[in-house]
């Protein structure tokens, strides 16, 4: 039987995969996208679980590649809940007709270069083989769920959960002896929501949060209309702004102030919630001494927050502020006041095993009804290499990057020996340093307007060059050693994952010098890329 034929796939329906496909249409090309869930959203269809929200601010967490979808959609809260975002996502969908090109409950299980042909045969799950020109990932930097490797874990004879897995149906937790294992921003979401309704809850700590005060509230009918009368600066800003955000640090050194100016600069902006800690000072994130000032202020907050010393010193952070992701809650520290909140520290009484009825530390077995893993994702890499993408020869990108452990990409987009393969907020991409939605209309933008290039040229191929990719690669980890980001363990750098090899993949050299790249390499008709054509030139 032959292979089903379209110019592209693309993986993916969530902000990304939406876009895309927007995009593609334009281009009057053939594309469909392959959805493994039952709906679009990507990680938003599968975060289910109670208090799941988006921390960035509603009004940017959004697409601004339309004016007339922008003022379309009315937020309600500034920090969206996931029901929100994914009827928003829904809206949007409906409102460009893109539902008709999108394949749900279909997962893609890998997908192989053809080199005589030029095209790319992606396998399905349910054995189906499509045929592509394109083959575009918009899998994210956070879909692979990571479930840890401890010993008697399917032994549980209770309920157990993942927080990127949780079920669509009610999960009811009234009363139940409820242990979390995790405290990272899922697991700081969903703590309080469950202290409020369990009989006991256990919270299982590895490492300590520096957890900010969101201070989340609701729109007003006014502001609402001023954010929408406010569209073009918005979007400028956005797309045009070194931290891809709204967020505008001062320029003022930690230094310039006396320690009381210091204190009261983040006492204000504890009040004000939200990341506007990290605005604070200039050199927060390249200077030890100076982060030292602002870790140690959250860390007394923590001891004025949290009654009981033992605990408090349980969840102080021991390492600098802002190198692992920055997390915000709403009476993350306070729910440790709660009598039916206990927390285990790891780091002194190690999990061991799961049992039949609880979980057994190096001291105690804890009797638990439920299981719940806040254990978060294999980043950055993850989603990608659990796909068998091959490309030439045969050589897979498991191989090529040796297991995330030498990643190397050309603007975190392409891949060399990876023809016509595009990646949405890729490796060595600025992807979550900056507001994603942000991040993916330009490179989906730039995907496009490359296609469009090659169609127009009769290009069979592309290809970043070898010499190219090495130095990206290259510039991208030098920039990341100017920071503090790489002294941290953290899925930043893959530490998250037993046996991940260790690296810094984010590039942290200003969304706006990032943007100047990329159009200067499209500028100079993809110079830095080898083009592959049957047709010979004129």
């Amino acid at each position: 039987m032959q292979n089903k034929q379209v110019d592209a796939v693309v993986v993916g329906a969530g902000f990304a995969g939406i876009y895309m496909l927007h995009k593609l249409r334009e281009l009057n090309l053939n594309a469909i996208v392959y959805e493994a869930g039952a709906e679009v959203g990507g990680v938003w269809y599968w975060n289910l679980y109670p208090g799941a929200k988006c921390d960035i601010d509603s009004i940017y967490y959004c697409y601004t590649f339309s004016e007339e979808l922008y003022k379309k959609w009315n937020w309600t809260s500034k920090y969206p809940m996931q029901r929100e975002i994914l009827n928003y996502l829904n809206f949007v969908t409906d409102e460009l007709d893109l539902r008709r090109d999108i394949q749900f409950n279909t997962q893609v299980v890998s997908a192989t270069f053809d080199e005589q042909q030029n095209v790319w045969d992606v396998r399905l799950k349910n054995g189906e083989v499509v045929t592509t020109k394109y083959f575009i990932s918009a899998v994210g930097c956070l879909s692979a769920t990571n479930l840890p490797k401890i010993e008697g874990i399917n032994q549980f004879k209770g309920t157990a959960y993942h927080t990127g897995k949780w079920p669509k149906n009610s999960v009811d937790l009234t009363n139940k002896r409820v242990g979390i294992i995790g405290t990272g921003s899922s697991g700081v979401q969903l703590i309080p929501e469950v202290a409020k309704v369990a009989a006991q809850l256990t919270v299982f700590q590895r490492t300590a949060q520096y957890v900010l005060p969101a201070n989340n509230h609701e729109y007003t009918d006014q502001f609402i209309e001023e954010s929408k009368d406010n569209y073009e600066a918005t979007r400028k800003l956005l797309h045009l702004s070194p931290s891809g955000s709204a967020i505008t640090v001062r320029n003022i050194s930690a230094f310039e102030d006396s320690p009381e100016k210091r204190e009261a600069v983040f006492e204000e902006s504890w009040k004000t919630g939200g990341f506007n800690m990290t605005t604070t000072y200039n050199d927060l994130m390249v200077n030890e001494q100076a982060n030292s000032f602002v870790s140690d202020f959250i860390r007394n907050k923590i001891k004025t927050i949290v009654q009981d010393t033992e605990i408090a010193e349980s969840l102080l952070p021991n390492y600098m502020y802002g190198v692992k992701r920055l997390t915000l809650g709403t009476n993350y520290y306070e729910t440790y006041n709660r009598s039916n909140v206990r927390l285990v520290n790891l780091r002194k009484t190690p999990i061991e095993r799961i049992t039949a009825h609880g979980i057994q530390t190096t001291t105690a077995e804890i009797p638990l009804d439920v299981i719940i893993y806040a254990t978060g994702y294999d980043g950055m890499t993850g989603p990608l290499l659990r796909m068998d993408i091959k490309g030439r020869q045969g050589i897979s990108l498991n191989e090529k990057w040796e297991n995330g452990g030498r990643v190397r990409t050309f603007l975190g987009i392409a891949t060399n020996d990876f023809p016509n393969f595009f990646m949405i907020t890729g490796p060595e991409s600025p992807s979550v340093i900056v507001v994603m939605p942000t991040a993916i209309e330009q490179h989906v933008d730039w995907i496009s307007n490359c296609i469009k290039y090659i169609e127009n040229h009769d290009i069979d191929a592309i290809e970043p060059s070898k010499a190219a990719e090495e130095a990206w690669s290259k510039h991208n980890r030098e920039v990341a050693e100017m920071t503090l980001y790489t002294k941290g363990d953290s899925w930043y750098t893959g530490s998250n994952i037993e046996g991940k090899p260790r690296s810094f993949l984010i590039y942290l050299g200003g969304f706006d010098h990032y943007r100047a790249k990329c159009d200067a390499v499209a500028a100079a008709n993809y110079a830095e890329f080898q083009l592959y054509s049957s047709i010979p030139e004129n």
